[in-house]
């Protein structure tokens, strides 16, 4: 498959199902408050949450059963996501969302606030890139 291709395909996944989680839920599909959510569950709330959430990792499961090579090997070691993990949830508190929040969600409903944080999302992760690749070597 064409990479074009399967970004499309994946891209018009993600908005399909975010419109279906705001049209029955009325909740924005931002992962980081999903899965925060799971951690500290509310009544009526941990249900939707465990869907949505194994949704995402089902959907990676049957994309690997289905095509094998769609999904390439891990671009670090296991302590270098451990960090990453954790560096990117402290910044989705610190910016009261994450990119899927913002970026796909709150974009889409023409939210300024998510405008100025995807903005600083993708120059801090351009900056990080050039860092890491240009400056450290890594």
């Amino acid at each position: 498959m064409h990479p074009f291709v399967s970004a499309l395909a994946g891209g018009v996944v993600i908005g399909i199902a975010s419109a279906l989680l705001l049209l029955t839920h009325g909740r924005v599909a931002g992962i980081s408050g999903i899965v925060g959510g799971l951690l500290a569950p509310v009544r009526g709330e941990f249900g939707w949450r465990a869907a949505f959430a194994a949704g995402l990792v089902g959907g990676g499961i049957l994309l690997h059963l289905a095509a094998p090579g769609a999904i390439g090997a891990p671009a670090a070691g296991a302590g270098v996501a451990v960090i990453a993990g954790l560096l990117v949830g402290f910044g989705t508190r610190l910016g009261n969302g994450c990119t899927s929040g913002h970026g796909v969600c709150g974009l889409s409903r023409g939210s300024v606030r998510s405008l100025a944080a995807t903005i600083t999302f993708m120059a801090t992760a351009a900056a990080t890139v050039f860092f890491a690749r240009h400056v450290f070597g890594a």
